[in-house]
């Protein structure tokens, strides 16, 4: 093997352990990540996982004097919204520099992701007549 090759995969190599290096560090952040979203009133208080999945709700013992139970239900779902919307946009922040440059982010992490564009297609076979030569 000539020196130039051996430095050229050393340095390749160097290259790739350095890229999955970030990729394992903003996975961690990613796997802790927590966010919590409060009211303005401060008094419904919500805290979500890397997910969106809901860890936590803390309710101010106000809450309910002053809001009824819809508008309790109401501000619940609003934190937990503000909170899981946090995530996302977090998210995208860590996982972003390693999505390819043509592949837009909302499609594998947006609020329409689907990863049905990303699964085979069927195959259709050519018909008898098209495979016929005459």
């Amino acid at each position: 093997m000539s020196d130039e090759f051996r430095q050229a995969i050393e340095e390749m190599a160097a290259e790739y352990n350095q890229h999955a290096a970030r990729l394992r560090e903003a996975y961690g952040k990613l796997s802790e990540m927590t966010v919590t979203a409060e009211s303005d009133d401060r008094l419904v208080t919500v805290t979500v996982g890397p997910r969106g999945q809901v860890q936590g709700i803390e309710l101010d013992p106000r809450v309910y004097r002053k809001l009824s139970p819809s508008e309790l239900a109401q501000a619940i779902i609003e934190q937990i919204g503000a909170a899981t919307g946090e995530v996302g946009r977090r998210t995208k922040e860590l996982i972003e520099p390693f999505v390819p440059k043509d592949l837009p982010f909302e499609d594998l992490y947006g609020e329409g992701a689907s990863f049905e564009s990303f699964l085979p297609q069927p195959v259709q076979p050519p018909s008898r007549d098209q495979g016929a030569h005459g």
